[in-house]
């Protein structure tokens, strides 16, 4: 299969059909906090708020964790838009239209740098070369260091999902961080909210005591209420922080229909003032390309079968 000889750094599963970055570590720890954090509050809260508040609690929560889970495998485990690096003829060409447009370069002096004009509403966008790919990078495009490919539209690699977010999985992961930002509030809140009718009814301190022992399914449970209920209210206190800001930066760069890598390097905001060819000029309008727009497929065809020469 073709995936098996794709150059760059990443891991490939399932016969191909699963794609990330090679350095997984803390997509394991998203993973695990989002988990462990959903399993203490369904074990011990929702239960007693189901009873007492109302039954759509844990239910709601379930739909909130369940599209979180959804939308973070599908930012890992697809291919964000790379692009496929120039066959060794493709790349002798171009290297011999560069230098036949460029001239011989005198002995000594750096080779002027390898950009091609191109024109996206009335504006010039430079397209950059690839040293590594060998191929003129398309609009928008940039090189991953970490993942040694070239993806479209790219916006950052992530280590959090274990992946480069790019054009063909950017409204997944955006979907990710708005959905996991509700959830990271309505877990904190309704934490708060149990410790406050637990409080009404047998105190605070008592609420502080109980221990797990109180339900037959967290018998075998060594751990205090106390210590899960206040590791719950850490985690969620410290994420809500990151992930609802993060939320909200991308939220602001959709409106804008600019990416994080843009963002950075101040493409659209520079000296010159260059206005961003991509924007509408219309939020909404901005927002229906980035998220509603159609999905290009893969280029890659990881899972064709290789020609033998």
């Amino acid at each position: 299969r073709k995936w098996e000889k794709l150059p760059g750094r990443n891991t490939f599963c399932c016969d191909g059909r699963i794609m990330m970055a090679r350095q997984k570590g803390i997509f394991y720890l998203t993973l695990f906090l989002i988990l462990g954090t959903c399993a203490l509050f369904f074990a011990f809260e929702c239960r007693y708020l189901a009873v007492q508040l109302s039954p759509a609690i844990p239910v709601f929560a379930a739909v909130l964790f369940l599209f979180s889970m959804a939308t973070l495998l599908r930012t890992s485990f697809s291919d964000p838009g790379v692009i496929p690096r120039a066959l060794p003829d493709e790349a002798a060409f171009i290297e011999m239209e560069i230098e036949a447009t460029n001239g011989a370069v005198p002995q000594g002096q750096r080779p002027p740098p390898r950009i091609k004009n191109f024109q996206i509403n009335n504006q010039i966008v430079k397209l950059k070369y690839c040293y590594t790919c060998k191929i003129f990078r398309p609009p928008r495009a940039s090189h991953c260091s970490i993942c040694d490919n070239c993806v479209e539209r790219f916006d950052h690699h992530c280590p959090w999902v274990g992946n480069c977010v790019g054009k063909r999985n950017y409204r997944y992961f955006y979907l990710f961080i708005l959905s996991l930002s509700l959830l990271t509030i309505y877990i904190f809140t309704f934490n708060i909210v149990y410790v406050a009718l637990k409080s009404l009814k047998i105190g605070f301190l008592n609420t502080l005591k109980e221990t797990p022992g109180t339900y037959p399914s967290t018998a075998c449970c060594s751990l205090s209420l106390t210590v899960l209920t206040v590791l719950e209210v850490l985690i969620c206190f410290f994420t809500l922080w990151s992930v609802v800001g993060l939320t909200g930066f991308h939220t602001f760069l959709v409106a804008l229909n600019q990416t994080t890598n843009e963002d950075i390097k101040g493409s659209w905001t520079g000296k010159n003032r260059v206005q961003n060819p991509y924007s509408h000029g219309n939020i909404v309008k901005n927002c229906c390309e980035v998220l509603c727009g159609p999905l290009p497929p893969s280029v890659l065809d990881r899972r064709g079968i290789l020609q033998q020469e």
